[in-house]
């Protein structure tokens, strides 16, 4: 299906963009220098994190792990263990996967493609597009939460736009993308900053927006969001919350851990608490070693 026509879209681009040359955080792997291992490990890191959280870990896991194949070389529960508290542990998981596929099929350098990027693993389709673009400035639409809400509101005049990404996204996506890959990479950087600080999925920063005279949700009065039901994150006393507080006792400690520090660890709900340890397991980001004794993976 061929991309819709957008009303205003070149000056649409151009205005983000130029907003974006003056605007732009300083983030460490927006910068000349930045490789594209940076790069990838900062996709992986600010997935459902917020970047104050991201920039420690991140500087402290590029100077231990500045290539993929440092990373590679150490057991995967060191790259658990160095995650820390920013959540989803099973991207250290994935990302330390990834690493030593690039290792082994790539002589140690992060792939210039989108396929063999998207072929690595815990990379989908967002994640292959944005390395693609801001490591090696290739020509990809790149859409994450921000990016789809700044679109859902200049093009399509809604509020937020669906859950997960839908092929409507992608055509308005493709319609806009420069034709000049350097243009199309920087446009990808320039629409996700907009969506991070100003076009904000709580409360908006309009009177800041260098589209608001462009932006079809504006004009037709901001009309409130009518889709299904969006689900705000819980997090207390979640099995999540659970799995986090067993892999801190984990993470603090080298070796491994008495099954009675884990049951100390989370004492509200026993069954969840064996419910987590089993997840973890499973997952493999812990081993047990003689169902009394659990440490992270080697």
């Amino acid at each position: 299906m061929e991309p819709p026509k957008i009303e205003h879209g070149d000056e649409l681009v151009d205005r983000v963009v130029d907003w974006y040359r003056g605007a732009a955080r300083d983030l460490p792997w927006r910068r000349p220098d930045a490789s594209p291992w940076a790069v990838m490990v900062s996709e992986f890191m600010l997935q459902q994190t917020p970047v104050a959280r991201v920039l420690p870990v991140f500087e402290a896991w590029l100077t231990r792990w500045p290539t993929p194949a440092a990373l590679a070389a150490e057991p995967v529960g060191e790259a658990v263990r160095a995650w820390g508290r920013l959540g989803y542990p099973r991207r250290a998981q994935r990302l330390h996967a990834a690493a030593t596929a690039i290792e082994e099929d790539f002589d140690g350098v992060v792939p210039d493609t989108y396929e063999d990027l998207w072929a690595l693993p815990g990379v989908g389709e967002y994640t292959a597009g944005a390395i693609a673009s801001f490591a090696y400035r290739k020509r990809h639409i790149v859409l994450d939460t921000n990016v789809r809400r700044v679109l859902s509101r200049t093009v399509s005049g809604v509020e937020y736009p669906a859950p997960s990404t839908t092929p409507a996204d992608r055509r308005v996506a493709t319609a806009l993308l420069p034709e000049r890959a350097a243009d199309a990479a920087e446009w990808a950087a320039a629409s996700m900053e907009l969506g991070a600080v100003v076009c904000t999925a709580r409360a908006p920063r309009c009177a800041d927006c260098p589209v608001l005279s462009l932006c079809t949700w504006v004009t037709a009065g901001k009309p409130p969001y009518d889709g299904p039901p969006r689900r705000g994150q819980t997090y207390e006393g979640t099995d999540r919350q659970a799995r986090g507080r067993l892999l801190a006792v984990l993470r603090d400690t080298h070796g491994s851990v008495p099954r009675e520090e884990l049951e100390a660890a989370w004492t509200r709900d026993v069954a969840q608490r064996e419910r987590a340890l089993t997840s973890l397991v499973a997952d493999g980001l812990v081993v047990a070693l003689d169902g009394e004794r659990f440490a992270l993976a080697h």
